[in-house]
């Protein structure tokens, strides 16, 4: 991606970003009621990741698990993981609670398009040709994202979700990430924005 390029994608990452969250307000907010009225606890989940040229931030996520969930389970959730809230499982049904998430955008922590940002612990397991991850801004979505939309799904049932995740979704997603790396491009991130909608539409209305 060249200098222009680049500029391009932060100006519509910006434009974007800002118009995503006053558009969406109402349903930022009627959310937010209903997860603080579902369970106790906070509103945002605000883990921290790991960002561009391995700097660390947190994220911007709709609580969708009870309190303290990290410290009784491991990084990975399958959809029938005890620790998701009533609320919280319709929500992550339809991934809105990424949305908060642009707040992350306007902020330049993460990008519309990116790879998905990791925790600490695994981005500390990356070789030096996964490292190369880390040159760029992570995303809301990616080419990764577009291919396991359904991970919580893949993941269910299993006796050790993070070892299933490591097993049967961490390869293919470092490959397709690492390519979206090496061949981003503004119309790139346009291609995957498309595909990120139009294929959550349509997972969606085969549920």
């Amino acid at each position: 991606m060249d200098i222009l390029d680049d500029f391009s994608k932060r100006a519509f990452d910006i434009v974007a970003s800002l118009f995503g969250l006053v558009c969406l307000s109402p349903v930022i907010v009627l959310l937010a009621i209903f997860i603080k009225i579902g369970s106790p606890g906070p509103i945002f989940y605000r883990g921290v990741r790991v960002g561009r040229f391995g700097e660390p931030f947190r994220v911007f996520k709709f609580r969708t698990m009870v309190i303290n969930a990290e410290s009784i389970g491991g990084p990975s959730t399958s959809d029938d993981d005890p620790r998701i809230t009533r609320i919280g499982k319709s929500i992550r049904r339809y991934k809105l609670d990424e949305l908060p998430q642009l707040i992350n955008v306007l902020k330049g922590d993460m990008s519309l398009v990116g790879p998905r940002p990791e925790v600490l612990s695994e981005v500390e397991k990356y070789t030096q040709e996964e490292r190369f991850l880390l040159s760029v801004r992570p995303g809301i979505t990616d080419w990764a994202s577009v291919r396991f939309n359904d991970e919580g799904e893949v993941l269910k049932g299993a006796t050790d979700p993070h070892q299933a995740y490591l097993e049967k979704i961490r390869p293919e997603k470092v490959r397709l990430g690492l390519e979206y790396v090496r061949k981003r491009s503004f119309i790139v991130d346009l291609q995957i924005l498309v595909r990120t909608v139009a294929t959550l539409l349509d997972t969606r209305a085969h549920q």
